[in-house]
């Protein structure tokens, strides 16, 4: 695959210093892309460009000067980009019910929310440089009301309000912009529970947790647009 300039095709994986962030980004390497690893941390967003094979742009996603800048980056370097991956997010409070506060949402939708809006903002005319671009939102199944709804499900019984408020935001943002900007394939992947520092090492391994984001990004669902999915199909919204 090459982008319409000739060369390598562009991405650019946000929070990709470390788990699916950064596993992401070694597959997007593998599969003959030009990849940006995009973190707030100097240090360790270099070392992981650097162990993937991928360039290193700082960013964060809660800074309007950094973002800017960060495109600034891309476009001065690449001139376009033909894949976002939308990943950094925090977890937030995980205090007691009774002691969560208005604060603590707005960490974690600042992150989790007008994150991925500020860069796709950002990024967005270097999108629509490509002839074929895609966003990928990387969601969660905590984000699912139709699963939360489901007893026999996990996400059913699980806590982390705020967090399961952000990715349902998430949900309604992607099915939104996917209709809104029908020349840009936008869509939604849950990784499901993944056995990365996030989660304290639990779950499935960070391969098993990339492979929706993959098959949005390059593989069989690229040409789909305002869908919600894991590696095994459609999620219940």
């Amino acid at each position: 695959m090459t982008s319409p300039h000739g060369a390598d095709p562009v991405a650019l994986v946000t929070g990709s210093s470390q788990g699916i962030g950064r596993e992401t980004a070694r597959r997007l390497v593998e599969a003959g892309h030009t990849v940006y690893v995009a973190a707030r941390d100097a240090e360790r967003g270099a070392a992981a460009a650097a162990e993937v094979g991928a360039r290193f742009v700082l960013l964060d996603v809660t800074s309007d000067a950094s973002v800017t800048a960060a495109a600034a980056q891309v476009g001065a370097q690449a001139g376009h980009l033909d894949v976002l991956v939308n990943n950094a997010g925090i977890t937030g409070p995980q205090d007691e019910v009774r002691d969560l506060t208005g604060a603590g949402i707005e960490q974690v939708l600042a992150t989790n929310v007008a994150g991925y809006v500020r860069v796709i903002h950002a990024f967005l005319p270097l999108l629509e440089r490509a002839a074929s671009p895609r966003v990928v939102n990387v969601s969660s199944g905590l984000g699912s009301l139709a699963r939360f709804h489901d007893p026999s499900t996990i996400e059913s019984r699980a806590g982390s309000p705020f967090y399961a408020a952000s990715k349902a935001a998430i949900n309604m943002l992607t099915a939104r912009y996917a209709r809104l900007l029908p020349g840009i394939r936008i869509n939604a992947a849950d990784p499901g529970l993944t056995a990365t520092a996030f989660t304290g090492g639990v779950g499935h391994s960070v391969a098993d947790g990339t492979d929706a984001i993959i098959r949005f990004a390059i593989g069989e669902d690229r040409d789909l647009t305002g869908r919600y999915r894991d590696r095994d199909g459609d999620v219940p919204w």
